[in-house]
């Protein structure tokens, strides 16, 4: 078991996400940031497929209640075992009674805590993800509270021989970013100028960003003017209501284009002008408020190849620690 002293801000389990059910209304979810929930997994030695503890700023105090091996990743944080410093993107051991802890962020928003074996909560529709605005997964459908008990599953794989990850491998937590992004379904309502100013303009992530979703400022775009038809609202950003693809970006109003991300609603009455490629759904995992983003059009083949590319590049982190599958 580890032990919640403290739960931090929005402490939740999650894993790779609940497939299969987003036609009913019920998101993927998952870990924001899947790479690096990859990446700590594998230095503990699990599965990819094992649930961690994803930390939104402030991370909880957690107590061993026996000799385990935990790893962090993500954004910039100081970890601390009993006060003392220890690092990032490595293995840490912990003994019976052992207190881990965290410092304050320094980039980014999130990070992940795995443990060896897992964290093993019950699976709720084939996951242990945490969606909570539907209290499913996680502890009881929450974040994690103070007195919560953790259990800790069986190991089903080796240790790693490597015990810290390459830098080279290590995702960056920059203040800017270049996300890629696919046209498309409805940016046909948009004037060109509109399309010019998504495509061409900077855009900064303002503090209204969450599991749902990411709202962006900047110029504002131009919608067409056009009959509004029947059974969509008067706002020239509504439509009749379609599905969501995650990674959709919607720009209510033609102000702040908001970018749906795990825990989004699968449709709704607002045209999608774009999507975020599947491959860079982690880089905005990691953006804080006030990364200026520009937003940087691609047909389907780069968006394909860049998939690909990721796939490739975790491959290469994972093996480069020699973890025995």
């Amino acid at each position: 078991m580890l032990e919640v002293v403290q739960p931090g801000l929005q402490t939740t389990v999650q894993d790779e996400g609940r497939r299969g059910y987003y036609s009913l209304g019920i998101p993927q979810g998952g870990s924001m940031d899947q790479e690096s929930a990859r990446l700590a997994n594998a230095l503990v030695g699990n599965q990819a497929s094992a649930a961690v503890l994803e930390c939104t700023y402030i991370g909880p105090v957690l107590r061993a209640t026996d000799s385990t091996v935990v790893a962090v990743a993500g954004a910039p944080v100081p970890v601390l075992v009993n006060g003392e410093p220890h690092e990032e993107w490595t293995r840490i051991e912990l003994v019976e009674g052992d207190m881990l802890s965290f410092g304050v962020i320094q980039g980014g928003t999130k990070y992940w805590i795995a443990v060896r074996g897992g964290i093993d909560v019950p699976e709720a529709l084939g996951s242990r993800s945490t969606y909570v605005i539907g209290s499913i997964g996680g502890v009881g459908g929450r974040a994690v509270a103070a007195g919560d008990s953790l259990p800790v599953g069986e190991p089903l794989l080796s240790v790693p021989a490597i015990s810290t990850l390459d830098e080279r491998f290590r995702p960056s937590f920059g203040r800017s970013q270049r996300v890629r992004i696919v046209l498309g379904l409805y940016d046909h309502l948009l004037t060109d100028e509109g399309v010019r100013r998504l495509v061409e303009e900077e855009w900064t992530l303002t503090p209204t960003a969450d599991r749902m979703g990411l709202r962006y400022d900047g110029p504002g775009v131009e919608w067409r003017e056009r009959e509004q038809p029947f059974g969509a609202g008067q706002d020239p950003s509504n439509i009749v209501d379609a599905g969501y693809a995650v990674g959709s970006i919607q720009i209510p109003g033609g102000t702040q284009p908001i970018v749906l991300h795990r825990d989004a609603v699968s449709g709704g009455g607002y045209a999608m002008v774009a999507t975020v490629i599947s491959a860079d759904m982690d880089l905005l995992a990691r953006a804080a408020p006030g990364t200026k983003t520009r937003f940087v059009p691609v047909d389907m083949r780069e968006a394909l190849d860049a998939r690909h590319a990721r796939a490739t590049r975790i491959g290469q982190a994972v093996a480069s620690l020699n973890l025995s599958m």
